[in-house]
This record gives structure tokens, C-alpha cells and sequence, in this order.
């Protein structure tokens, strides 16, 4: 089984958190990217939430990948970057069959805040 050229029309880059030191051994905290890929995107939902007076879009959606040695261990200590949005990965599994393709659901926010 193997996932459609045609459906996988959107790229997406996933990221890993990593601490390193600086010069005077304080930690430093960034992100770097795993890989960019192709993906399927299916949004879930997008809810107004309100929170003491103010308004935040959330968003949640769907991403199908295909599988490789460079994503083989995606997680949700990792993240997802697409179309200028940053979304928390919130669940990795199997798609279309073992070693075929990847799923990650994942959490945003659509107003632009971290």
C-alpha cells in the first residue's frame, strides 16, 4: 500500500527542540528542523476560544506523511511548521500501513500568537 503523489500537496517542516550550552554554560534553547516534506493536510476544527475577554483562534488539524528514517521517531516533544503557523504535535501514529505513512495530529493557534 502507498500513499497518493496527489494527495500529499502541501509541505510542511518539522522541527526538534534541542538545549545546547553557550560560551559561559548557560543553556540555549532552539529548534531545528528534522525535515521538510510533502504532506496531506485535513483540518479538524477551528473554535473561537475566549479567556478573560480576549479572543484566540485554535486550530487542529491532520497531516499524513510518508514514512522515513528522518521521521521514523516524530514525537510530540516535537513541532510542525506550515504555511507560517507553528503547531504543537499532539499525537503520532501509523497511516496507510506499517512503514508506509505517518499521521500527525496536531494543535495551533491561528491568530498569529506563540
Amino acid at each position: 500500500m502507498t500513499l497518493a503523489a496527489g494527495k500529499l500537496d502541501r509541505r510542511v517542516t518539522l522541527q526538534r527542540f534541542v538545549e545546547t550550552r553557550d560560551a559561559y554554560n548557560s543553556p540555549v534553547e532552539n529548534w531545528y528542523d528534522i525535515a521538510t516534506v510533502w504532506a496531506s493536510y485535513e483540518p479538524i476544527r477551528d473554535a473561537e476560544k475566549f479567556r478573560a475577554g480576549e479572543t484566540a483562534a485554535g486550530l487542529s488539524a491532520r497531516f499524513v506523511i510518508r514514512h522515513s528514517s528522518l521521521v521514523a521517531d516524530l514525537n510530540p516533544k516535537d513541532r510542525l511548521t506550515y504555511k507560517g503557523v507553528t503547531y504543537a504535535i499532539v499525537g503520532v501514529k501509523e497511516a496507510e500501513g506499517r512503514g508506509v505513512g505517518i499521521e500527525i495530529t496536531v494543535a495551533g493557534r491561528g491568530d498569529g500568537a506563540a
